[in-house]
């Protein structure tokens, strides 16, 4: 591992776990072993730094949900819907201190006036609608979808599940729990009445 991919996977952990305004430099060249100087040379400031891994959260985790969408499914839309749940509750997991820094306050408010930031966080989100957008489409297609409107509904069935996740990271509920009754609620939001699916 590169010294760069050092303090960037360094960078990630604090800012995951203290926030990036609590993590402080000198903890990251501590946590390191880099000089401070060091750091400065692979990055200008800390803000470059918290960008470079908003870029690698984009550029790790798209295309790989790129690669899920792609995969030909003979299941119905309604199935495939649920797959892309199971699917982002994974990814998710696998890549804790990624999606806490990316539910926290500050890119966001970094957004407000950096464009660049506005952009990852777009296409990072746009990614994670855009397959549960298709497999309503794909289920609209099947029958097994009713006609309701296919964006407006994959950022409810998204909001519903981020939120699940949220509440995982902050140890409110136990959402393995839950699962069931996400799934079932997305389905009854979802599905085609007139097919008499269950």
């Amino acid at each position: 591992m590169t010294k760069k991919d050092a303090i960037l996977q360094a960078a990630t952990f604090l800012f995951a776990r203290k926030g990036y305004k609590d993590t402080a430099m000198g903890e990251l060249s501590k946590m390191t072993g880099a000089a401070e100087g060091t750091i400065f040379y692979h990055f200008k400031n800390k803000q470059e730094i918290f960008l470079a891994i908003l870029r690698n959260l984009k550029d790790d985790i798209l295309p790989e949900f790129e690669r899920y969408r792609k995969v030909e499914s003979e299941k119905t839309g309604l199935d495939m819907v649920e797959e892309s749940i199971s699917f982002y509750l994974y990814m998710t997991k696998t890549r804790e201190n990624l999606f806490s820094i990316l539910h926290q306050r500050y890119p966001y408010e970094l957004a407000e006036t950096n464009p660049e930031c506005r952009d990852i966080l777009e296409a990072i989100y746009n990614c994670f609608v855009d397959i549960f957008e298709s497999a309503i489409i794909s289920g609209q297609r099947d029958e097994s979808i009713g006609d309701v409107p296919a964006r407006k509904s994959a950022l409810i069935v998204f909001s519903m599940v981020d939120s699940m996740v949220r509440f995982r990271m902050n140890n409110l509920y136990d959402v393995d729990a839950l699962y069931n009754e996400l799934i079932e609620s997305c389905r009854r939001m979802l599905e085609n009445r007139n097919n008499n699916q269950s």
